[in-house]
């Protein structure tokens, strides 16, 4: 049925809970922003306005939903210069650099990527949750490079952030990373596997746990090359099952290789720089952050169902670091 831009209106196709019924009949929105939408009443059921997500509706039932008009963005536009990779009405892909926080916070309420997002899309932006602003479905920390994807209306989000959730076990959604991490894992190829909370020590770091909260973390990682003469580090390319929170710096301290640069969670081998030729100790210094790169992203276009994939260089401060390690020689 054609119904006004700000009005939705269907039939219940069968017996069940409000929120499912509507993220049935209108999947280019989320479940979310319906129990959202639900919880302000801007729902009825056969003409009597509803608050409970968990409603039971009867097959046949009316359903009608008022959509407010998008506030405007907040947080506000900033015009920054951005490597944007892919772009179409949907979504936008970006190459981020070092050292851009990915969305506003405590301490960083301005200059990030959601900034300069909602300065260069405008009003191609729709009302993501009723508010104007880019759909963040997932991060990359502060000091790590690489690509990042990001919708640009409901149904994009909605679409991306169930990839993301499978996790990519059902093939639809790919990650891979660059790592330089201390030392030479004892297999080359492997699987890490072990659920990660936040720690009991530091609220601000993250941990391997066994905790109620934990949440399922595995990381799969490749052994590309072995640095130096002897070996002091190893480049790695990490693939993610799950995406937790500082994952891949958490997982490789936890087997004990930390990546270089790492000052949360590799400070115990900063004693291992002495193992450095002065090259590679001031391409680590210059590096200044993790040496982490998100190298490679694919996922399935959540409009059109097309398979898309993109690759990313490793930066010109990672690149300097790893030329210095393969030359690196501890006997000279």
């Amino acid at each position: 049925m054609s119904v006004p831009s700000q009005l939705l209106e269907t039939n219940a196709a069968a017996e069940d809970r409000l929120d499912k019924a509507l993220a049935a009949a209108f999947p280019e929105m989320s479940r979310a922003r319906f129990q959202a939408l639900i919880a302000e009443g801007a729902v009825t059921v056969e003409g009597e306005i509803v608050r409970e997500t968990r409603h039971k509706v009867k097959p046949g039932a009316l359903l009608r939903v008022i959509l407010p008009e998008a506030a405007p963005a907040l947080p506000q536009a900033e015009a920054m210069a951005l490597h944007i990779v892919h772009e179409d009405k949907d979504l936008i892909v970006i190459d981020k650099p070092a050292g851009l926080v990915v969305h506003p916070g405590a301490g960083n309420e301005t200059g990030t990527l959601v900034n300069a997002l909602i300065a260069h899309c405008g009003e191609s932006l729709s009302g993501i949750g009723g508010v104007r602003r880019p759909g963040i479905v997932h991060r990359l920390d502060k000091d790590t490079s690489g690509l990042l994807v990001v919708a640009k209306n409901d149904r994009a989000h909605h679409g991306l952030s169930e990839q993301f959730a499978a996790h990519g076990r059902d093939g639809r959604l790919e990650r891979s990373y660059l790592a330089i991490v201390w030392g030479v894992p004892e297999r080359r190829q492997g699987t890490i596997s072990a659920a990660i909370d936040r720690s009991t020590a530091n609220r601000q770091r993250m941990a391997v746990s066994r905790g109620a909260n934990a949440r399922e973390a595995v990381t799969h990682y490749e052994v590309l090359e072995q640095l130096g003469k002897p070996p002091v580090a190893s480049l790695l390319r990490c693939v993610l099952e799950t995406g937790r929170t500082h994952q891949i710096r958490v997982h490789m301290a936890h087997i004990g290789n930390p990546l270089l640069g790492d000052s949360v969670y590799g400070s115990g081998f900063r004693t291992s720089a002495t193992k450095l030729s002065e090259a590679a100790k001031d391409a680590l210094k210059a590096l200044n952050r993790q040496a982490l790169h998100a190298t490679s992203l694919g996922f399935e276009h959540p409009a059109t169902g097309k398979p898309l994939r993109f690759e990313s260089p490793a930066p010109e401060d990672f690149g300097r670091l790893l030329a210095s390690l393969r030359l690196n020689n501890t006997q000279a």
